[in-house]
């Protein structure tokens, strides 16, 4: 199975809506908070106001990451507009989201951001064994390593 079908497959089993921890950073502070998410077509949306840290330091930075459960997104986020202006987003945030659709999607300071996945890391047990699967964009492949046996001796491509 080459790397899209692969990727195909991880997007399937994260689904189209996940509470995320999103990690910001700017001017050497770094700050994580728990966000509403939806993923479309491979990308990771949210929507934030602009009065907030989090688009700040987005607006100065972004680069940023998302966590979930076994799994971490490193990616580049875009803001995007405001977020009723995206049909998509609304209907798959307003599907998953209703009460935060309801309070927030409306208001004219929101904006939406686009996270466009660099990385993505998640461990997974095979037969009892842990192992790390990567999935690197840039270089379009996905690698599966044994814990800790296949590591390389950083634990860690940058």
């Amino acid at each position: 199975m080459g790397f899209e079908e692969k990727a195909a497959q991880l997007f399937r089993e994260v689904g189209e809506a996940r509470k995320m921890v999103l990690s910001t950073a700017a001017d050497g502070r770094v700050s994580s908070r728990m966000m509403s998410v939806v993923c479309i077509d491979g990308r990771f949306y949210f929507q934030t106001d602009t009065a907030l840290r989090k688009y700040a330091q987005l607006k100065r930075n972004g680069r940023a990451a998302l966590c979930a459960d076994n799994l971490q997104i490193e990616g580049v986020c875009t803001e995007i507009g405001h977020p009723m202006k995206d049909e998509r987003f609304c209907e798959v945030f307003m599907k998953h989201y209703k009460g935060s659709y309801d309070a927030y999607t409306g208001m004219e300071s929101e904006r939406l951001f686009c996270l466009e996945p660099v990385y993505i890391e998640r461990w997974i047990y095979i037969s009892g064994v842990p192992h790390m699967e990567v999935y690197d964009f840039t270089e379009r492949r996905c690698d599966m390593m044994r814990y800790p046996d296949d590591l390389p001796c950083d634990g860690y491509k940058a």
